[in-house]
């Protein structure tokens, strides 16, 4: 199933959610809609949906236009953040709760649904778990039980809204691993809403970053995070450190800072990411203010002599005997440059 998207606008009130956006999402891909609150995430995943619907352009699935056709003509399944199961219903029913209501003519027989919910059991490794209710389940397994309620009606394309949102940080990586399996196995069509970059880039097959209802960037995870294309891109996905300044003569100037850079001379905005950052004898200078071990890596945080607060990433044998009320000497493995409008 492909998706596309095509100058779509949609505005609550008067405030715009989204503004002309436009985005292809190919058969078989796993998408991340990626961006802050308010940047019209959510909003484009609902009218993928058909349960919102825009004001200018169009959705079409596989060249059909559904832009105003409902959820149910559209064949989508949908995860929210909360489950949204009946607690009523054992996990077996609440997973076959969409075959379950349909038409008699266009329903199964109970076996094949019985089936069906069985084979969903396992694929979300909830095997032997189906007679029970949500209430006895954790919050990760009532999440798998609502993904395999979504898969149960075959769904042309998936959606996932924030869909671990409510787990704490162990049990979403353990899901994000998931989600990625079953994807594997299923290859349907999906697309799913975050604002944790980690989670994007961990994830998703390809990432479009939204900011204030319009697509920055969509690329593979590495390239959003290698090539960005606009300094909010640089600085939402990964973390940067940010020098206001500017090039002359093949130096990018921020105070103390200067750095070698291969751009026209001019007012720029700079960004370099902490592990970007090295020990170099002709670097600018910093003095280290606050030391943390992290596994293999050393995370610093560092003051230059134009008082500016910088972070730097050393492996542990790059870092060697440092200590707070050093001053280091730094250089940059790579700079972002951006012209300060961006």
């Amino acid at each position: 199933m492909t998706i596309s998207i095509r100058s779509v606008e949609k505005q609550f009130a008067r405030y715009p959610a989204l503004r002309g956006v436009s985005l292809e999402v190919q058969p078989g891909e796993l998408l991340a809609l990626l961006g802050p609150s308010g940047s019209g995430k959510t909003t484009l995943l609902r009218i993928i949906a058909g349960l919102e619907f825009p004001e200018a352009g169009q959705v079409a699935f596989d060249d059909q236009d559904v832009t105003f056709a409902s959820a149910a003509v559209r064949k989508v399944g949908f995860v929210f953040q909360q489950y949204a199961l009946f607690r009523h219903m054992t996990v077996a029913k609440n997973i076959a709760f969409g075959l379950d209501v349909r038409k008699a003519k266009d329903r199964p027989a109970r076996a094949e649904i019985n089936r069906r919910v069985e084979d969903l059991l396992g694929l979300v490794e909830l095997g032997g778990l189906g007679g029970r209710y949500p209430a006895q389940l954790s919050g990760g397994q009532r999440q798998r039980v609502a993904l395999a309620r979504a898969l149960a009606v075959s769904p042309q394309v998936l959606l996932l809204d924030e869909p671990f949102g409510a787990l704490d940080a162990t049990v979403r990586k353990s899901l994000r691993k998931e989600l990625r399996r079953i994807h594997n196995a299923t290859g349907v069509t999906t697309i799913f809403v975050t604002h944790d970059q980690e989670e994007a880039l961990d994830l998703a097959d390809r990432v479009a970053i939204l900011n204030q209802g319009s697509i920055e960037q969509v690329g593979t995870p590495q390239e959003v995070y290698d090539q960005p294309a606009s300094a909010f891109v640089c600085s939402f996905v990964g973390e940067t450190n940010r020098f206001d300044g500017a090039v002359s003569g093949g130096r990018f100037v921020c105070g103390s800072v200067s750095l070698a850079v291969d751009c026209a001379d001019g007012p720029k905005t700079a960004f370099v990411r902490p592990h970007d950052l090295v020990v170099a004898p002709e670097g600018f200078e910093a003095k280290i203010v606050r030391v943390t071990a992290q596994g293999p890596v050393i995370q610093i945080e560092a003051q230059t002599a134009s008082d500016q607060r910088i972070e730097i990433s050393l492996a542990r044998q790059e870092a060697g005997s440092i200590a707070v009320g050093q001053t280091l000497r730094l250089a940059a493995r790579k700079v972002h440059l951006f012209d300060p409008a961006d």
